[in-house]
């Protein structure tokens, strides 16, 4: 952790909104040209302008109570002899996933020659209120906080590119100023994107719209009719205007199918489906010539449905809205999304034209794999690279969409790719540093960590299985960095996570009634009457960590621990030839009811319950009979499938460890080919039910390098 010291800047906002929810500023300054390096650091969520063109976009986020600091190189923006700089800074206020329930601010200065020539807090930046933004408006998802909703005025363009801009004659004023003070910046870590652009790659449909449609069942926005609880954000009775309402209340008729090469689009109360060559995640942008007043809708997803973009598909509100003057305009979204397919529906009369989104990705990485010459893997190896680009931005993410959330256990996955790819653990150690840094966590009990972060947990969630990975992911941590230091600070952290999880003990030292959301993936394995009263495969996690936290602080005593329980487990979940999941408490004690899963069978060798020398028979059956291929053969129906997360990776990661390269490789074809060649991105299941990148499925290369090897690649 390195903190970072502002010459001059002070953080700023204006004066008495910086609680206001989904308010977004522009600071504007004049600069002349010449050699010029910005930092900044904002919440919540910024975009940079240089000259109306578009130059960068952040935070990278971190720990409740921190703000990391963005160097921007601006020398080759500044081309003219008056340079207009604008940040804009997004304060949203609501408790997500994604971005932390706090007030809002800029801290920002600009450099020559190591000395500040601009900096907010004097009357170098000025803040304005544009009024572009519908403040009032429904949430994105339940993780992240508003979608987008905008009334773009043509007079209002100048204020980017125009040095000598006075405001037009909507007579924008500077908004009056507060400066904040007890500010913590660190130093970022993680590389700057590159914002590559990625033009649409096909116009897939167009047809007419019709706007009096009447739909004749609304879908349920459970979301935001929990605004006021433990949700924030505006209830329906608050909001300016029903996204959510309105596109459903459209319906499509098609006149043309078949991909064409996007060309300039004339439209009149229509829609063009637009297709980019993979599931890609940035920031969507398009030209848009209005003869006329008009309305764009931007609807999207990842895939189709039935040939149709369905925006609700993940529970997201994927429909946006632009108000626009006659003239032309050029919309961005504000926050990075992902897409294949995006519907442009225009109300009234214009031309689209430029699809294309600006990608919000990790930079190109260093390392290669050495494949072999093979279509299929080539293609998944491909899906596998980009689907942890899109998650390894400034943490380790669960998917770039519904949620871009840093979550446990998928980054134990996640971070051995980083390594393979760039031989580093930058993001590593940024996305760990994070629990580290506050003293505790809200909503939270003593001890346990939080699911994922820098996230609020309002509504007290968390599931104490990830907190559990977190330990198992610094083990590795270590020996991939050697970062002592780290693994020192993280000790009275794992501690008190000890001490949380020792009143569940039973009789048998068995974890027993865990609180909250015991996860161990998405299948039978999670239900309700699976997971509880003692659930094995949590047990053996629990079993596992005693042995990492043994090893990482030379405590014998808890080595000893994770023996007895060892053993326990083998007596108790063992039943035939498989492990069962689960005991259930009656007056007369433990009594297991047979409840057996696949993936239960993996987290017993995973985490060395089972071993090959002790279990070689249950070892053979699962080598042999099942796999990506079982819901054909049918075999042993009385054991639940497993699903992707984590199953199929446990089973895979098993074979690799074990040396069947041959099967490894024939697993990753089996369970992955039809992912890369739909999306271009691997999926959270093993179908489109939910996200289409997953950053925990790019582990594909983690073994991929294992078996071929890798190389140095040419950025």
């Amino acid at each position: 952790m390195k903190t970072f010291v502002f010459q001059k800047a002070q953080a700023v906002w204006a004066r008495g909104r910086e609680t206001e929810k989904n308010l977004e500023l522009a600071f504007r300054a004049v600069l002349p040209g010449g050699e010029a390096t910005l930092y900044l650091a904002a919440s919540t969520l910024y975009r940079l302008w240089v000259n109306g063109a578009f130059a960068g976009a952040g935070p990278a986020r971190a720990a409740h109570g921190y703000y990391c600091v963005d160097r921007v190189e601006l020398t080759d923006r500044l081309n003219r002899e008056k340079n207009v700089v604008v940040i804009e800074v997004l304060g949203c206020n609501v408790n997500t996933y994604d971005t932390l329930d706090q007030p809002s601010f800029l801290t920002a200065e600009i450099l020559r020659d190591h000395q500040p020539v601009l900096w907010t807090g004097d009357s170098h930046f000025q803040a304005y209120d544009l009024k572009q933004r519908v403040q009032r408006i429904q949430r994105y998802s339940f993780q992240r906080a508003f979608t987008e909703c905008y009334h773009l005025r043509t007079e209002n363009q100048g204020f980017y590119e125009n040095a000598d801009w006075r405001g037009g004659h909507t007579a924008v004023t500077p908004e009056a100023c507060t400066v904040f003070s007890g500010k913590r910046y660190l130093v970022r870590q993680a590389r700057m994107p590159r914002f590559e652009e990625l033009p649409a790659e096909a116009v897939v449909e167009t047809g007419k719209t019709d706007f009096d449609y009447r739909c004749p069942k609304l879908a349920y926005d459970s979301v935001n009719h929990r605004i006021g609880g433990d949700i924030k954000g505006y209830g329906p009775g608050e909001l300016q205007e029903n996204l959510l309402k309105e596109a459903q209340n459209m319906a499509f008729v098609p006149f043309t199918s078949g991909e064409e090469k996007p060309g300039p689009l004339r439209l009149t109360d229509g829609y063009g489906i637009y297709r980019f060559p993979f599931n890609a995640t940035g920031f969507l942008r398009l030209k848009v010539e209005c003869e006329e007043p008009c309305r764009v809708y931007l609807l999207f997803d990842e895939i189709l449905r039935g040939g149709k973009v369905d925006f609700l598909r993940l529970t997201n509100l994927n429909c946006f809205k632009y108000t626009l003057d006659p003239g032309q305009h050029v919309l961005m979204t504000f926050a990075p999304y992902t897409m294949q397919y995006v519907q442009v529906v225009l109300k009234g009369s214009g031309t689209v034209r430029g699809v294309e989104l600006v990608e919000y990705k990790h930079p190109p990485v260093s390392m290669r794999v050495r494949l072999p010459e093979d279509e299929a893997l080539s293609a998944v190896y491909k899906a596998a690279l980009e689907t942890y680009l899109a998650n390894a931005v400034d943490v380790f993410t669960d998917c770039p969409s519904r949620e871009r959330a840093g979550w446990l256990c998928d980054s134990f996955f996640t971070a051995r790719v980083e390594h393979v790819l760039t031989g580093e653990t930058v993001l590593e150690k940024a996305f760990l540093e994070n629990f580290l840094l506050p003293e505790g966590f809200a909503h939270l009990p003593e001890g346990m960590l939080p699911m994922c972060y820098p996230a609020d947990h309002n509504d007290g969630n968390f599931i104490p299985n990830w907190a559990m990975w977190f330990v198992l992911e610094l083990e590795e941590y270590l020996a991939r960095s050697g970062d002592r230091e780290l693994i020192d600070r993280a000790r009275e952290r794992v501690y008190r996570l000890l001490n949380y999880f020792r009143p569940f003990e039973n009789e048998y030292g068995l974890l027993e009634h865990l609180e909250r959301w015991v996860f161990v993936e998405w299948s039978r394995a999670n239900d309700a009457d699976v997971v509880q009263d003692v659930n094995f495969p949590t047990n053996m996690l629990y079993m596992r960590m005693l042995q990492a936290v043994s090893r990482l602080y030379g405590d014998e005593a808890l080595a000893g621990k994770a023996k007895k329980l060892r053993r326990v487990i083998r007596e108790r979940s063992l039943r035939g030839s498989f492990y069962t999941d689960n005991e259930r408490r009656t007056p007369e004690g433990l009594e297991n009811p047979g409840n057996c899963t696949e993936v239960c069978q993996y987290y017993a060798f995973f985490t060395g319950v089972a071993t090959r020398e002790e279990d070689a028979g249950l070892w053979e059956i699962l080598c042999r009979d099942f796999g990506y291929q079982r819901k054909e053969t049918g075999l042993y129906p009385e054991v639940a499938f497993a699903n992707a997360f984590i199953g199929n990776y446990l089973r895979i990661e098993l074979l690799y460890r074990d040396g069947r390269f041959e099967e490894v490789v024939d697993n990753i074809r089996g369970y992955f080919t039809k992912m890369a060649r739909l999306t271009g991105t691997l999926w959270e299941h093993d179908d489109t039910y939910a996200s289409c990148n997953h950053g925990f499925a790019s582990h594909v290369i983690y073994w991929l390098a294992g078996i071929f090897g890798v190389e140095k690649h040419t950025i």
